[in-house]
């Protein structure tokens, strides 16, 4: 079969090879893969950004497809459904926090960017009828983390005012929609007005470009105050977040690409009861919970654009331009 894998040669670190079809394990399910979608993750491992990379590793953390074969009786059942597949692998008893064993389909283990995939059959979740398979490849880890990012901690209630920074990627995109679901105010910051005018469209109150001059005032003053905030830049604008909360507000963020803030107004944050929350994924219950929120409000994912396996790299290549709205799909 076909896998994209990453290699150790720096000039071309990733490769389309031959490999054989894996074969099954107590517990286990082959699943014919019929999409899959790109992560920011993916790229950062292309880039070396990621931590104990393992060449010869097919990448890819994001799926749908059909189960074709199954290790156990008791399994059968699973044999000819549509499928997604939960990306988390001992995520551990702990609700929340992950074990020290914590790995996520892709990296080390072999992800969804190949013809097939062998996983545990608890990893697998029926397809939300309402999605083309193009829709459910897109939801497994920008769900996730959109979900404990926007309830688990985020505890978002109708007509909460969120802001979702950054919108344009997967999980941001996502955390929109989830929001909106909720019935709550949601507004965004983008560098692109392309971006902002998009999520506009899709339901939210207004954004915000945080390249220009004193957006975070000019935002500040449309909303009186979030309840929410959801981030994975961090950076300067980090702190400027601080001064937009209202007291008891949240800020929750999954990443830091844009470095550390320049400064924290501790002050602030003690005096209003301001809450800095970290997340990573989540566990298998949100998984499910989030799977069942998009049956229950049809949410349909963003896809920014659906391209065939060869030409995987060129996706690849267009999320590190980041101009993307929505996910990148790949269809076998």
């Amino acid at each position: 079969m076909k896998a994209l894998q990453i290699t150790d040669d720096p000039k071309e670190k990733l490769k389309i090879v031959e490999i054989p079809t894996p074969s099954l394990s107590e517990g286990e399910a082959l699943i014919r893969l019929t999409t899959a979608a790109l992560n920011h993750r993916d790229q950062w491992i292309r880039e070396d950004k990621y931590p104990n990379i393992k060449p010869n590793t097919t990448l890819g953390s994001d799926g749908c497809g059909v189960v074709e074969k199954v290790s156990n009786e008791a399994d059968q059942h699973w044999l000819g459904k549509t499928v997604i597949i939960n990306p988390n692998i001992g995520w551990g008893e702990n609700p929340r926090f992950q074990s020290p064993h914590y790995q996520i389909l892709g990296m080390p283990t072999h992800g969804t960017f190949a013809e097939y995939i062998v996983t545990k059959t608890d990893r697998l979740h029926i397809k939300p009828e309402h999605l083309t398979d193009e829709q459910a490849a897109t939801l497994p880890l920008g769900g996730l983390t959109a979900y404990r990012a926007v309830f688990t901690f985020g505890n978002a209630q109708t007509g909460d005012n969120v802001l979702i920074s950054g919108v344009g990627g997967g999980v941001a995109t996502l955390a929109l929609q989830f929001a909106l679901s909720k019935k709550a105010n949601v507004y965004v910051t983008s560098g692109s007005k392309e971006k902002i005018e998009k999520a506009v469209a899709a339901g939210a109150m207004a954004g915000a470009n945080y390249k220009e001059a004193n957006w975070n005032k000019e935002l500040h003053e449309k909303i009186k105050g979030l309840n929410l905030v959801v981030d994975s830049g961090g950076g300067k604008g980090f702190s400027d977040f601080i001064r937009m909360m209202k007291p008891a507000g949240k800020i929750v963020f999954y990443g830091a690409t844009q470095g550390l803030p320049v400064t924290l107004d501790l002050y602030r944050m003690f005096y209003y009861q301001i809450t800095i929350q970290g997340i990573t994924m989540g566990n298998d219950e949100e998984f499910a919970q989030m799977i069942q929120l998009v049956n229950e409000q049809k949410i349909v994912p963003f896809v920014d654009s659906v391209r065939p396996f060869a030409d995987i790299i060129s996706a690849f290549d267009e999320m590190k331009a980041g101009k993307q709205f929505g996910k990148l799909v790949i269809k076998y």
